[in-house]
């Protein structure tokens, strides 16, 4: 078997088959990020029907697939992925999605919302790091910008779909939320048979063999690494890039899911403004961010600085967020704020934390880093999401400013502490790795 440090192994692939691969694994980011945003839209559909309190609210928002239950799956799912592979936990766990997207569907309590909700959080989890590991993996060398920036659209498009769903089954009501949870449901079946014939990881099945090779020779026990522990992930090295990232991701994540899940009950609550206003600037916000993605992120992050990358974005969503801090939320400043906000993350923190944590882990500890990091993330959101109605409450004001401090912490731990892997291939990255260990 060819050794994974042959730099030519995976130099170069079927274009057509790389793609196909890469949108197989990365609908996991349009099932997750749906899954937010569909939630979203239907919890004042929801407040109205079953009279929800602003503290079960925050309890729906802290155990969903936006928080909780997504850290709690992703820690379980990214283990699994690098014992056993990447293969069998994105193909099973959208069966396992559908399962819970059933409850929203039929839900007639709150009960049943919240049940629904952790179910659909913790299998999202379970398959962000499978399919992020498995975009890096499969990515031709000095192309996984791109490739991952296909994941990251596909994280957009599934608010942009789910949205407009929403404005055109407005008068249905509720029953127009459950067709809205129907799709996902039904998309994820559908994805579990077209995952069915994508193969395993070639990285990860070599990097899973040469312990075994190393076994086979006594004079050279040394020769390969051992298998992935969770030890292993705590040396030095590995612990540095995990606060790194951790620290980077958590605070933006901190601002994207207070404003992914509440931002269209803040401008109905706060800026007065209709439901169907609200969806189609939150609609407006996913499809400019996609354009983002696509003219931006994916055009340069593989050939360009990305710290300067990374810095241009932050400042640009922190002076955007600023302005509801600073200015009442009328419609025409939350349009603002809605198109700085979303070309500057459409090739910030969200597309940098998929890419970096992809690199930064050598082969057979990548899933289980990122679903410990996505974890230590999505638990704290999920924390943070207890307040968010009671701050906006008491004055949307604050909740602002709050935000976007968040916002500049992640700015500044990103632009210090960004690695420069631009141009580089991931055995060159796991070269690098093992030299500096």
């Amino acid at each position: 078997m060819t050794s994974s440090a042959d730099p030519s192994k995976h130099a170069a692939g079927t274009g057509a088959t790389d793609w196909k691969n890469t949108i197989l694994a990365g609908l996991a980011n349009y099932i997750d990020a749906g899954s937010i945003v569909a939630g979203a839209a239907a919890l004042a559909l929801w407040m109205e029907a079953y009279k929800i309190s602003p503290g079960l609210v925050g309890l729906i928002a802290a155990l969903g697939p936006n928080a909780i239950s997504a850290g709690v799956g992703a820690l379980i799912g990214g283990r699994l992925c690098d014992l056993f592979g990447r293969k069998r936990i994105y193909q099973y766990d959208m069966l396992f999605y559908a399962f819970g997207m059933l409850w929203l569907v039929f839900a007639v309590n709150v009960w049943m919302i919240v049940v629904g909700f952790f179910l659909v959080g913790l299998a999202v989890g379970a398959d962000i790091p499978a399919s992020w590991s498995l975009i890096a993996e499969m990515a031709p060398d000095r192309e996984r910008g791109k490739h991952s920036g296909v994941a990251q659209l596909l994280w957009y498009l599934g608010p942009v779909v789910v949205l407009l769903m929403f404005l055109v089954l407005a008068p249905l009501g509720l029953l127009g939320a459950r067709i809205v949870f129907a799709h996902l449901a039904v998309l994820a079946v559908a994805l579990t048979f077209l995952r069915s014939n994508m193969h395993e990881s070639e990285r990860w099945l070599e990097a899973q063999a040469q312990p075994d090779l190393a076994h086979a020779d006594p004079a050279h026990p040394a020769a390969a690494p051992q298998k992935g522990r969770w030890r292993d992930l705590f040396t030095r090295q590995h612990i540095g890039s995990m606060a790194f990232l951790v620290g980077m991701y958590m605070f933006w994540n901190l601002w994207a899911g207070t404003n992914g899940f509440f931002f269209p009950y803040i401008l109905r609550t706060v800026g007065d403004q209709s439901q169907a206003t609200a969806v189609a600037v939150q609609t407006l916000s996913f499809f400019v961010g996609m354009l983002s993605i696509g003219f931006i992120f994916m055009r340069i992050s593989d050939r360009v600085n990305q710290r300067l990358l990374f810095l241009v974005s932050a400042v640009m969503q922190v002076v955007g967020m600023a302005l509801l801090a600073i200015f009442p939320l009328t419609l025409n400043i939350a349009i603002v704020h809605v198109l700085l906000m979303a070309v500057g993350q459409g090739f910030g923190a969200q597309c940098f934390f998929q890419l970096w944590s992809s690199e930064m882990f050598p082969t057979l500890l990548r899933s289980t880093a990122q679903g410990l990091m996505f974890a230590i993330v999505r638990i704290t959101l999920g924390f943070w999401s207890f307040f968010v109605p009671i701050l906006t409450a008491t004055g949307f004001s604050t909740l602002a400013w709050i935000l976007t401090g968040f916002l500049f912490l992640s700015g500044l731990i990103g632009f210090i502490w960004a690695p420069r892997n631009e141009g580089k291939s991931l055995d060159e990255l796991e070269r690098a790795q093992q030299a500096a260990a």
